[in-house]
């Protein structure tokens, strides 16, 4: 069984005896333990990889300790001309305007091609910052949350505008056979509960999202989502829209077991080790004997890859975050 069909059948629900798993580092856990992470578990493909130029040392480090899933960049776009005006109190007399970056599809396309022959992973299209949180970057949150609540026709005409360009930019990309999975990022909760209310979130969000989501499995590929915080109360709606795989899932916010037993059976989850309590204040046992049980709770008829809740910080200490790789290893 390849990596990629490992995930696969996660996300179809199948127990196979073995549990995939998607391991990520943040910035300053990247600077901090790339070189060990290398030295500690590089295997012969990663090695020769990196060597060759073909793969640079943290994507390297991400194949050696046993990831399943190989995350890529696609082409996208940002605000453009954003100024001081635009994150003022008034909203703006006009709609921000946008501009494009990132690798062309035909690059796009080359790099998938290299990863999943060298390695046979899945290949996942990561998206963040892709529609909430694109539209309080071009205000601020605190302005967007209010213009929702007092100038619901420019939040929402923002949001459209954000939504559209995104499903021209995915559809350009969505119909390349190496892409299996699309990640769209939008923090949607706090440590207690949604940002906003539940009605609020099924008018102005759910439709866009729904759209894209629909766009990327007519194309048969499967919708990822990441959303930091507390969404209990929109993960019915969220299983509704057909979505597929969710992130990070915080235990310190949700309940995990709750969320398995209620929607176990129809979502992937992909996280849900403490990177609040355990793994930067646990220790190496502490964080083995969660993450093996994460593992087991949550792997149960398939629906689970192996992560913590968040990317790892530098305030991790090294000897934990081996314990969890190792721990993850064990069930491969």
């Amino acid at each position: 069984m390849t990596k990629r069909e490992l995930v696969k059948s996660a996300i179809k629900h199948e127990n196979t005896g073995k549990v995939p798993s998607c391991i990520h580092l943040a910035g300053d856990g990247i600077e901090k333990y790339t070189d060990l992470l290398y030295e500690r578990y590089k295997t012969p493909v990663a090695k020769k990889l990196y060597e060759s130029g073909k793969l640079n040392k943290y994507d390297a480090v991400r194949l050696a300790i046993g990831n399943d899933v190989f995350p890529v960049e696609p082409p996208w776009w940002g605000w453009y001309g954003l100024t001081d005006a635009d994150f003022g109190y008034e909203i703006p007399l006009k709609l921000p305007r946008t501009m494009g970056y990132g690798p062309s599809v035909n690059d796009l396309s080359e790099r998938m091609k290299m990863i999943k022959e060298e390695t046979g992973c899945y290949i996942l299209i990561q998206i963040f910052g892709s529609h909430f949180e694109k539209a309080y970057f071009s205000r601020g949150i605190e302005n967007f949350l209010a213009d929702m609540a007092g100038e619901p026709d420019y939040a929402q005409a923002l949001l459209d505008k954000i939504i559209d360009k995104n499903l021209v930019m995915i559809e350009n990309i969505i119909y390349l056979p190496e892409i299996d999975g699309v990640l769209l990022g939008s923090d949607w909760g706090s440590q207690k509960s949604l940002l906003m209310s539940p009605e609020s979130w099924r008018k102005m969000i759910a439709p866009g999202e729904k759209k894209e989501y629909d766009l990327i499995h007519d194309a048969g590929k499967d919708v990822w989502v990441h959303s930091c915080g507390c969404i209990d109360a929109i993960i019915p709606d969220l299983t509704e829209m057909g979505l597929d795989v969710l992130n990070p899932v915080q235990p310190e916010c949700m309940d995990i077991a709750f969320l398995k037993s209620e929607y176990g059976d129809r979502l992937t989850f992909w996280g849900g080790i403490s990177t609040q309590r355990t793994l930067p204040y646990g220790t190496p046992k502490e964080v083995a004997a969660e993450t093996h049980a994460t593992i087991e709770l949550m792997s149960k008829n398939g629906g689970y890859i192996t992560s913590s809740s968040q990317e790892i910080q530098a305030d991790v200490p090294y000897e934990n975050l081996c314990a969890m790789i190792d721990a993850a290893l064990e069930h491969k």
